[in-house]
């Protein structure tokens, strides 16, 4: 009779969690309609056009940005414009290992030196 009456109780619980989260959405919608309606209205009132809601970011800008900085070749796609030819290896204390790394041609802030040996 006790595992029946938890069994109810935690029905009773979830079906009221539920009404309670379906209730706020409701409100929260209806809420939105209303601002909507009234802004609508205030236009027609005033004589303005009545313009949409809409995003303010152009979710297609990042997009853009992200290729138009070459992460494509991150990725192994070809590229679209021609390579600049890769550099000789550098001969001296260093080692002809020390090649610089890709993208830093860039870089401004640091001035470059060779590694520390021990």
């Amino acid at each position: 009779m006790l595992n029946r009456l938890a069994g109810w109780l935690l029905r009773a619980v979830v079906l009221v969690a539920g009404l309670v989260v379906f209730l706020s959405l409701l409100t929260a919608v209806l809420l939105l309609a209303a601002l909507w309606g009234l802004r609508a209205l205030w236009a027609r009132i005033t004589g303005r056009p009545v313009t949409p809601w809409v995003m303010g970011v152009d979710p297609r800008s990042a997009w853009r940005a992200a290729a138009s900085r070459g992460a494509w070749r991150r990725q192994g796609q070809a590229p679209a414009e021609p390579e600049q030819p890769p550099t000789p290896p550098q001969t001296g204390a260093a080692g002809p290992l020390m090649r610089p790394l890709p993208g830093t041609e860039d870089v401004t802030d640091v001035q470059p030196r060779a590694p520390k040996s021990d």
